[in-house]
């Protein structure tokens, strides 16, 4: 049992506004606790956040004062998300063996930014913009960010894919700015918990493809050479490196959370599943914490189908207080 209270690592009042205390303070608490190295556990879990930044957890300009910090591309319910998820690590913290955190990073010209297209006007196209091949067919949309037959061909792959085209998001995550820095009241609960374990969380940078958006953690969207992010894949699974087949997964629990889910969380959850396709007994081992997620508005079907094709699948989608470890 911990002597430091929750309430003395997370300020849930300052939660999504930027302020923090200073790591070495909740470092100090840390080290007046007196609980077992990670690597004594029994059973390993891994717990995985997905980008918990502030562009996507800060409320959006229309919602604070003019010159303060805004989220670009802000997820309503991510407030609340921050807490549960906090709450979890503080109520499970002597069994969470490892924690990853998925860091969306971006620059200002890739494909699903404005900059990179422009209209029949020579106008930035606006952000929630879809652009289909017919789009640049016809002339509405130009690409002008590098090579149009490659941008011609990302946009038909995801045609085929079922996604209608690129889709324009607000300039979000640009890597360097306060945006794309992770939410600071969840860092100090990752920062005790690493002290406090003797591990070091595990930071999966993804997104910096000129020409595709990387919801998952492990494959772009637009795919056409078939990268893995094998770094993080082998965070989570071993392989025989003979053949490259699955042997297993590393941990007794994979639990993920964070934001969005109807995007980031739900295509990383998608593509971890697709690792493990045929292997049931392992499938059965990984959990959604569906209180510590939500959707982008608009977006809400898309991620309750998800979580009903992950459950169909063998997936566990649970709350972060039914959950026991």
């Amino acid at each position: 049992m911990l002597n430091t209270k929750y309430e003395d690592i997370v300020h849930v009042g300052d939660i999504a506004t930027g302020k923090f205390r200073h790591p070495s303070e909740v470092i100090s608490m840390a080290l007046r606790e007196k609980i077992r190295s990670a690597n004594t556990d029994a059973q390993r879990i891994l717990l995985i956040g997905i980008d918990w930044q502030n562009d996507f957890v800060i409320p959006d300009a229309s919602a604070v004062p003019d010159g303060e910090p805004y989220g670009s591309l802000s997820v309503p319910g991510a407030k609340g998300d921050i807490e549960r998820w906090t709450r979890f690590i503080y109520d499970n913290i002597e069994k969470i063996t490892r924690i990853m955190l998925s860091v969306d990073t971006h620059y200002p010209n890739q494909i699903f930014h404005r900059m990179m297209w422009r209209d029949k006007t020579g106008a930035p196209v606006a952000p929630y913009t879809l652009i289909t091949s017919a789009d640049i067919s016809s002339g509405k949309y130009r690409f002008v960010g590098g090579n149009p037959k490659k941008a011609m061909d990302c946009v038909k792959s995801l045609e085929k894919a079922g996604k209608g085209g690129v889709f324009i998001w607000p300039d979000h995550c640009i890597a360097g700015t306060p945006g794309w820095n992770l939410e600071t009241q969840l860092m100090q609960m990752v920062a005790f918990h690493s002290a406090v374990r003797n591990v070091d969380p595990i930071f999966a940078f993804k997104g910096t493809d000129r020409y595709s958006e990387m919801y998952g953690i492990l494959e772009p969207e637009y795919n056409p050479n078939g990268i893995v992010t094998k770094v993080i894949l082998d965070a989570i699974a071993s392989f025989d490196p003979s053949t490259g087949d699955l042997e297993d997964m590393k941990w007794e629990k994979v639990i993920i959370g964070g934001e969005a889910g109807s995007h980031c969380l739900c295509e990383s959850t998608r593509q971890i599943l697709k690792r493990f396709k045929g292997h049931p007994e392992v499938i059965q081992r990984i959990y959604v914490l569906e209180d510590c997620t939500s959707p982008v508005a608009g977006f809400e079907q898309q991620m309750k189908d998800a979580f009903d094709d992950f459950k169909r699948q063998g997936a566990n989608i649970v709350t972060s207080t039914s959950l026991r470890l």
